[in-house]
């Protein structure tokens, strides 16, 4: 075989399981379903993206070769506010705008870039192996979950659980819609509070100072609000302030939500513009005064030298005419967080809006239910307390969107704004009874991206329909999920499932950490420290990774140190890894910490350890190719013994860890197995009896046998984390070891926890010793090749024993010139030694070590050995240790002090011996 090159076996592989309908269900064995979180159709893949989805499909190739009746669910989200972006960007390019274009036309447009230019994240998923069932692949604006929408927004209202009324919610000025929690970016920005005063009725000249960060928005105050528990103001509580700038008085009210600590314990409730003074607004009875149009411009109700400002331009304005009227008490620098639209970057108002709510008390209860019983369970179980926080302090969920893109409401209006909600206008005539002389117009608006996505493990399935598919996938298993969407995606489906399915959307959820970068830096655009899934699968120049990382920076200064950082990070570029190193790399993250730091290096280690399979695939290949497969007993060298009882253990601790979900564990069981046990051990073991005559033929077919057939089995076992090479290497493998066309459809070795001591203490024992001659070779800085005399001292009857049951294979393995047991009662030669329990391992040195540095490294280890002496020798000295520490722990330090005592008369005499050299 040739040497691995993964760019030679991956797309090859994907586009054989794919076309041959492998991840399609198979109709057998119990059903085990995954739902997708359906990406953006304008999205590409970054690196969350690419550590989720390997997580997911390590799963579900698990349990396809586990036997289950296995889907998962491919989808993706029409991303309404993102896709209509894109789109319009791209006509503004060509001078125009969606206006021109009027509202059908501009959508039949979208359509079609989304045919032409949307596949992008599924061409990316694919590259990844993620083995989705392609062929069921749903679209969130696909007629039927368009269908299934429609239903749910019909039967919400009729039941009185969506309304449409007058709210605050997230604006965004320059796209001029709603905009969720979750497009919401707040971030720590320099900005100023200002201290303005506020007159007192009735007084002469006294005034509240009260503290604000926009002032543009005074102009729509409704109260002066103080703590009721504040000495200060307690006297002036019911009575008004004059409103500067404006010809109106306003009362002055307590409420317990002003913090007496913050300024002057005088804040200014704006119910129209802050959602905080909108709850304290809604408990006083305040008026809701809205001084904004929708564009960011103040309105007639902010008065005249106001009206058709830029809110900013007003904010300039206001302050201006404050200090003019001596009402500006001070300025101060001040860092706030600044709430910014995700998609156009433009600061958010909290604005007075007439918009549709899903009323959420009704729906969040049993959703609270379903994961305080267990029926759904959260892992980390620590993630329950985000669930938690969010479920019980939730408010009605604000679904209508200001866009043209997305699933349109289906309510109608007569001319008296009367609301009929059905499908389709036909349906709402039919179902009130209108007849065709009164007119309807529909609503304008479209529902919020997440009311689609809320519906998403049921309407994929077919739902409302009862389908095979709904009946035998839902619900689904697990959601595999970040925490940051907990809140926003996870909270939803499980309330609307269980109103329209009357069952949980999945049994478990698991979630994992934020991928950051080996600093523990978030990655993103703005920090030049993101990385590309593709480039490293596919390999990037520097200088094209350097264009990728600076081409969205304006700033000179911020470019040129992202130049420089990732020149420096990345001098000759990022080589071509392949998707099996990239995925190890992420499953040996996915430990449930919140943080999960990504460093290239473990990405080289992984394309190390693809390596080290491949090669030991060519020596399988070349050990046993003229073997014949048939009519072979089962190998009872204790070689082969060991191995399969490792490969168990192994199989069985990477089964615990998938079923627990964590990847870090299955991952370490899977490298130190095969990389350690396997490769490193086990094919060096079997060598003497492959390529020596001190063996039977038979002996020799067994173990040739047992090599191929553990390998096949260790292709099986990594198949679900590393699936392009395993592939490879088992379809190279004699055919009657395979059973079935792809190894993907094999069956998942199970393993077992059964031991043998006998033959696992031999086992280590041969270890032992091989390990010793290799570290006195080492450390004497004595070729590998070269023969040399080892000499076996004291010990007891089971070493002796052992020498000469393993004497065929220790020659073999060791090279000696010579190999014998020292027998006379005359000191042994100078030596290096290495000691296992009571056993002596000695190389004589004579001829064969630089005497100087064989003395350097034995005074090395002499004080390594006392300093642990003196360490042991207090810690017994110790009274209080001594009288309180449980007598098996006082036993076990008084032993490592007798073994360490022991050690230290064995190298002192080993010093001796050399120095008289």
């Amino acid at each position: 075989m040739d040497k691995y090159d993964p760019s030679q076996i991956e797309q090859k592989w994907y586009q054989t399981w794919e076309s041959q309908g492998y991840f399609a269900p198979t109709g057998a064995g119990t059903s085990f379903s995954i739902a997708i979180p359906p990406p953006n159709v304008t999205g590409t893949l970054h690196m969350g993206h690419a550590f989720q989805h390997s997580l997911v499909d390590a799963i579900i190739r698990r349990q396809r070769m586990l036997g289950k009746n296995t889907l998962w669910q491919m989808g993706t989200d029409h991303a309404g506010i993102s896709t209509q972006l894109i789109v319009a960007e791209q006509m503004a390019a060509e001078g125009l705008k969606p206006s021109d274009l009027g509202r059908e036309a501009f959508i039949d447009r979208v359509w079609e870039w989304k045919e032409t230019s949307g596949g992008t994240i599924s061409r990316q998923l694919r590259r990844m192996g993620a083995s989705l069932h392609w062929e069921t692949e749903r679209f969130t604006l696909d007629e039927g979950l368009s269908r299934a929408v429609l239903t749910v927004f019909e039967r919400l209202f009729d039941e009185g659980l969506i309304y449409r009324g007058k709210r605050l919610v997230n604006w965004d000025p320059a796209l001029q819609t709603s905009i969720s929690d979750l497009e919401v970016i707040s971030e720590e920005e320099q900005g100023s509070l200002w201290h303005l005063r506020y007159p007192i009725s009735g007084t002469d000249g006294d005034f509240l100072v009260v503290a604000t960060t926009r002032p543009e928005t005074m102009l729509g105050d409704a109260a002066v609000a103080v703590n009721p528990d504040d000495p200060r103001y307690e006297s002036l509580i019911g009575k008004t302030v004059a409103l500067p700038l404006t010809d109106r008085e306003i009362p002055i009210i307590a409420d317990r939500y002003v913090d007496m600590a913050f300024g002057t314990g005088c804040v200014k409730i704006t119910p129209a513009h802050d959602f905080n003074d909108y709850d304290v607004g809604q408990r006083h009875d305040l008026p809701l005064i809205n001084v904004m149009h929708l564009d960011g411009r103040m309105n007639e109700l902010a008065g005249a030298d106001y009206a058709g400002l830029d809110r900013f331009d007003a904010r300039n304005r206001v302050i201006s005419a404050l200090e003019a009227l001596d009402l500006l008490e001070k300025i101060e620098p001040h860092t706030l967080m600044v709430p910014r639209g995700e998609k156009s970057n433009a600061i958010i108002e909290p604005l007075l809006s007439d918009q549709w709510f899903v009323r959420i008390e009704p729906l969040a209860k049993p959703a609270i239910r379903a994961v305080e019983t267990g029926a759904i369970e959260f892992i980390p179980k620590q993630a329950e307390n985000i669930y938690f926080a969010w479920m019980r302090e939730l408010k009605d969920w604000c679904i209508s969107r200001q866009q043209w893109w997305g699933h349109r409401i289906p309510a109608y209006y007569d001319a008296q704004g009367n609301i009929y909600v059905a499908e389709s206008e036909m349906a709402a005539r039919e179902k009130y009874g209108l007849s065709a002389d009164i007119a309807l117009s529909q609503d304008e608006d479209v529902l919020d991206t997440w009311f689609s996505s809320a519906l998403w493990t049921f309407s994929t399935l077919g739902w409302p329909d009862q389908t095979e598919s709904l009946k035998q996938f839902h619900p689904t298993r697990v959601m595999v999920t970040g925490h940051d969407i907990i809140s926003f995606w996870v909270s939803r489906m499980i309330m609307m499932t269980l109103k329209f399915m009357d069952e949980v959307p999945f049994e478990k959820v698991y979630v994992h950490g934020l991928v950051t970068d080996a600093e523990g830096q978030k990655m993103s655009k703005s920090k030049g420290n993101g990385l590309d899934p593709m480039d490293i699968i596919e390999g990037i120049t520097e200088e094209a990774l350097v264009e990728k990382r600076t081409s969205n920076l304006l700033q000179n200064r911020l470019k040129e140190k992202i130049e420089k950082a990732t020149r420096k990070e990345f001098p000759e570029g990022i080589p071509p890894y392949g998707t099996d190193a990239l995925r190890f790399t992420f499953y040996s993250l996915a430990s449930g910490a919140r943080g999960l730091r990504f460093d290239m290096k473990r990405v080289e280690g992984y394309r190390n350890f693809c390596n080290k399979l491949w090669n030991a695939a060519n020596f399988t290949r070349l050990s046993t190719d003229s073997m014949p497969l048939e009519g072979i007993p089962a190998s009872q060298n204790i070689i082969d013994r060991w191995i399969n009882l490792e490969f168990d253990a192994a199989a069985s601790a990477i089964n615990r860890a998938m079923d627990d979900y964590r990847f870090d564990l299955a991952a370490k069981a899977l490298y130190d197995f095969v990389w350690n046990e396997f490769c490193d051990w086990y094919l060096e073991l079997i060598k003497p009896i492959l390529q020596t005559e001190a063996f039977s033929h038979e002996e020799k077919a067994a173990t040739q046998y047992n090599l191929v057939s553990l390998f096949e089995k260790v292709l099986r076992l990594a198949h679900p984390f590393m699936p392009f090479i395993t592939e490879e290497l088992w379809q190279a493998l004699p055919l009657p070891l395979k059973r079935g066309r792809s190894i993907m459809l094999a069956a998942f070795p199970e393993g077992a926890d059964a031991t043998d001591p006998l033959v696992q203490e031999d086992i280590q024992w041969l270890k032992s010793v091989v390990t010793a001659i290799r570290n006195i070779r080492g450390e004497q800085n004595i070729s590998p090749g070269k023969p040399i005399p080892i000499i076996f001292h004291q010990g007891g009857s089971t070493d002796r024993e052992r020498f000469s049951r393993f004497l065929p294979m220790l020659n073999a393995l060791l090279k000696p010139s010579s190999l014998a047991w020292h027998e006379t009662d005359d000191e042994p030669p100078a030596s290096a030694v290495q000691v296992i329990n009571d056993l002596q391992i000695l190389v004589p040195l004579a001829g064969l070590i630089d005497k100087s540095a064989e003395l350097d490294r034995l005074d090395k280890e002499l004080t390594k050995v006392e300093q642990e002496i003196r360490r042991l020798e207090g810690k017994l000295a110790n009274d209080k240790f001594v009288a309180n520490a449980p007598a098996d722990v006082v036993e076990t330090e008084r032993e490592k002090l007798a073994r360490q005592q022991h050690r230290q008369g064995e190298l002192q005499f080993q010093r001796d011996r050399i120095a008289d050299l």
